[in-house]
């Protein structure tokens, strides 16, 4: 069920950064993890990033790893993705996503074993 709300994506150049938000007004137990997945033209949907919020741990993609920053305002209900030195290949839309369980103990790397997830951000990075 679609219930987070993500904002800041946009058009940039390679080299520049973006901070995207996403807003979870769902109950607070169904936030232990948060991440951000992406899926670019013609590609499928594919990870980025999941942060735990008891255990505080983050899991990267090797591709957006040293560029890319999870970070989460508990209190706010929401999580950002600092992007950094974007690359053309960082072009897709960007969607977060939240579930009950805590990081370590599902597939947390895999879209469907999400509970609640966003209509995405489009990210543009031109040349």
């Amino acid at each position: 069920q679609v219930q987070l709300v993500e904002s800041g994506g946009g058009l940039v150049q390679a080299g520049d950064s973006l901070r995207l938000s996403c807003a979870a007004p769902v109950p607070f137990f169904s936030t232990e993890t948060m991440a951000w997945f992406r899926q670019g033209p013609g590609k499928e949907r594919e990870f980025v990033v999941a942060m735990g919020r008891t255990s505080g741990l983050t899991y990267y993609a090797d591709s957006v790893k040293g560029r890319f920053t999870i970070s989460r305002d508990n209190a706010r209900s929401t999580v950002y993705l600092q992007m950094n030195s974007l690359k053309l290949e960082d072009t897709a839309v960007y969607y977060c996503a939240a579930s009950k369980f805590r990081l370590n103990t599902f597939r947390y790397n895999s879209w469907s074993e999400y509970d609640y997830w966003g209509q995405g951000t489009q990210v543009t990075v031109s040349s």
